[in-house]
């Protein structure tokens, strides 16, 4: 994953690995931002960005979850996510949080709301990059 991840060079000096989670998930490529991170992830198992990059890394779950139909683990890490993010305030590593927990919110109740979700009817979620 570290030969994947280094293809997202980046002028604001941030890991590739970090770096590329938003340039896949942005790119709908849900479970690619998921991998791409988890080498991160789990180099800082019990540090204090442990949970940021878990949120993030169960963020993409989300929507993978979404892709395949399945609301229910879509849902319940939506909440994982949240309470994670909750934990590093308003902004970490570059991004503000707020507008995470806005997507969170939205999407929450588009899948509340919905019978059946299918990505396709509502814009792809877009996440802001890292601040350079």
């Amino acid at each position: 994953m570290q030969a994947f991840a280094a293809a997202f060079h980046n002028e604001g000096g941030w890991d590739p690995r970090y770096w590329g989670f938003f340039v896949t998930f942005n790119q709908g490529r849900y479970f690619e931002a998921h991998d791409v991170l988890e080498d991160l992830w789990l180099e800082c198992r019990g540090q204090a960005l442990d949970t940021f990059y878990k949120a993030l890394i169960q963020l993409a779950g989300v929507f993978v979850h979404l892709e395949k139909g399945r609301p229910r683990p879509a849902l319940a890490l939506m909440a994982l996510a949240q309470g994670y993010l909750r934990q590093h305030g308003d902004d970490c590593q570059g991004i503000a949080l707020e507008p995470l927990h806005g997507l969170i919110h939205q999407w929450h109740q588009r899948v509340l709301e919905a019978n059946a979700i299918n990505l396709r009817e509502w814009p792809a979620p877009h996440l802001p990059l890292p601040k350079v």
